[in-house]
């Protein structure tokens, strides 16, 4: 029997790079469990969440921000929510499970996307660049959370804090999607 271990990368296996007014980096040891609502089961869900999470079901386009593990849940269809938290591990599922017993049914997304946090004084200018959505503070505040795409690639933007995004991309065109933001990064600056 050969004697060599497995072990897991990330999608850009931890990268980081800042340019003027602006850093990358990919966002590791954090979970993507999808939450989908049993037919006549969103009081039960939403329940479970207030009891274990202390949080609402939210509306498509706004995060509910949760100090438990550092948990968002937001919205993307009907009966359909993402949780993300922090979770450095293969069985994020489980944890879910354990706080929302049966009231959803769940699967792990996290092998799925890969997470790109874009932050910074210029991050926006960046985004302006790729992003046809309009994310101007008044139109899109801290808390928002949209569908959208990026250089015909898929991508969901979560606005996090003043100055900061989240990007999840589909870890299939994981090098598409970099060099899109970096690309965009080199021409504000």
């Amino acid at each position: 029997m050969p004697d060599y271990t497995l072990t897991a990368n990330t999608p850009l296996d931890g990268f980081s790079r800042d340019f003027v007014g602006v850093s990358i980096c990919e966002v590791n040891e954090r979970a993507i469990v999808s939450v989908a609502v049993p037919k006549d089961g969103e009081e039960k869900l939403a329940n479970a969440l207030a009891s274990s999470y202390e949080i609402e079901l939210p509306k498509a386009g706004i995060l509910s921000a949760a100090s438990l593990d550092n948990a968002v849940l937001f919205s993307m269809a009907q009966d359909q929510y993402f949780l993300v938290f922090d979770y450095a591990g293969n069985t994020a599922t489980s944890v879910v499970r354990s706080h929302l017993n049966d009231a959803a049914y769940l699967t792990d997304q996290s092998d799925s996307f890969v997470m790109i946090r874009v932050s910074g004084t210029n991050s926006r200018s960046l985004l302006e660049r790729i992003c046809p959505l309009d994310i101007h503070p008044s139109v899109f505040p801290i808390g928002s959370v949209a569908r959208t795409v990026m250089e015909h690639l898929g991508t969901t933007i979560i606005h996090e804090a003043e100055d900061s995004f989240l990007l999840l991309s589909a870890r299939s065109s994981t090098y598409s999607f970099l060099d899109a933001i970096e690309t965009s990064a080199v021409n504000i600056s």
